[in-house]
């Protein structure tokens, strides 16, 4: 199974990355964008039994590492047809 991870500041946090971004989209004529929140994406490929067993694992390592509880909130995709069929470090 693949579990995509999506880490993202609170909405409470101030996001000067995002805002620098929004800046320079506004500089190159996209005035219709509002605003941008940048975050990080994670990729896992999991060995469980069930799409639950796998959810708990991430959610897990994203509680312990991929985010940081006090900034960052997260969501979790859980693809159960995807695995690994490519070695690590490969293109895909």
């Amino acid at each position: 199974m693949r579990a995509r991870v999506f880490v993202t500041l609170k909405p409470s946090v101030f996001d000067p990355q995002g805002t620098t971004v929004t800046e320079a989209l506004h500089t190159l004529g996209y005035s219709a964008v509002k605003d941008v929140r940048q975050g990080k994406y994670f990729e896992l490929d999991i060995d469980a039994g069930s799409e639950d067993e796998a959810r708990r694992v991430v959610a897990e390592a994203a509680d312990k590492l991929l985010s940081n509880p006090v900034i960052e909130t997260y969501r979790i995709e859980i693809d159960r047809h995807a695995g690994a069929s490519a070695p690590a470090g490969a293109a895909r």
